[in-house]
């Protein structure tokens, strides 16, 4: 893993996500508010959006959010989607406004690290934003640099190279941040899966260098036998399409067949954990556990 670009996530204030500087807020009508163009984090009336309702009906909405005018008249919301959808659900008319003033780049930026302040992040969500972010950081100087890939390696990543180390800028390691990107390379509904916890992270990293052809084969399979890809099994499944050998009935005899055979093992928490911070996601650990391997079957080991 390359230390020398990871860090961790910087929580900037609302101030420095928006701009320094002091601005009046306009209370701006509802329906001039139109969504940031390909916008990756989902706005639920779950729970969550509820309370935020029973807030603004009793206290307003306390926090302002931030926009920018549109070309085609209205604005475009930078933060602040959540905050809108409450307001339409508690009736309001308007939704205070700062209004900016951003470059596209500087635009996707702020709306990415605006949301990142939040708890809870789907991985599709992570995903995009990723990209986005890194999009826009690229016209601003960053290079991207794809790294060389092993065909047995569960850890395929690239370096993000740049003055300022947008692995920090990002909050993660540069390959950690490109596995959330290779899940962008997903069909929807095996995202889904990722998002509702039924694929796990690494195997669905895996499994996004699968064509969409070959993804919706295994994902005919999934359903019909009631199974999920081990990582065992979605590193086989690349190799079969890395080979050409990719079709419905060898996918099958991985995923049913073999996973009669496979073998499970269960580390102690405690026997795993010694050896990372505790802030490191349980993605990273098993991201770092699998390329360790990977070295140790390189290096011939028995």
């Amino acid at each position: 893993m390359n230390r020398s670009l990871e860090g961790k996530i910087k929580i900037n204030s609302y101030a420095d996500i928006v701009g320094g500087e002091e601005d009046s807020v306009k209370e701006i009508d509802l329906k001039e508010l139109h969504t940031f163009k390909n916008h990756p984090f989902k706005v639920k009336d779950d729970e969550k959006m509820q309370e935020m309702v029973e807030s603004i009906k009793k206290s307003g909405v306390l926090v302002p959010g931030v926009v920018r005018e549109r070309q085609k008249g209205g604005y475009e919301i930078i933060s602040g989607h959540r905050r809108k959808r409450a307001c339409e659900l508690a009736g309001l008319k308007t939704m205070p406004m700062l209004i900016k003033k951003y470059t596209d780049d500087e635009a996707v930026i702020a709306m990415i690290d605006s949301n990142l302040q939040r708890e809870e992040i789907l991985p599709s969500e992570k995903a995009f934003a990723y990209k986005m972010k890194l999009e826009a950081l690229s016209h601003q100087g960053k290079t991207l640099e794809s790294n060389s890939e092993d065909s047995t390696s569960c850890q395929v990543g690239t370096k993000l190279r740049s003055d300022l180390e947008a692995g920090k800028e990002l909050g993660e390691s540069a390959r950690q941040v490109h596995r959330y990107i290779r899940l962008t390379e997903l069909i929807t509904p095996i995202l889904d899966m990722v998002d509702d916890k039924k694929i796990k992270f690494v195997p669905a990293v895996e499994i996004s260098y699968l064509t969409d052809p070959q993804q919706k084969i295994l994902l005919d399979i999934m359903n019909e036998e009631s199974v999920v890809p081990s990582l065992s099994q979605s590193q086989q499944l690349k190799r079969l399409s890395q080979e050409m050998n990719y079709t419905r009935e060898s996918v099958l005899a991985i995923m049913v067949v073999a996973s009669t055979k496979e073998r499970r093992i269960t580390l102690k928490q405690e026997l795993i954990y010694k050896y990372f911070d505790p802030d490191t996601s349980d993605e990273e650990i098993e991201s770092t556990i699998c390329s360790l391997l990977d070295e140790w079957k390189r290096k011939g080991a028995k």
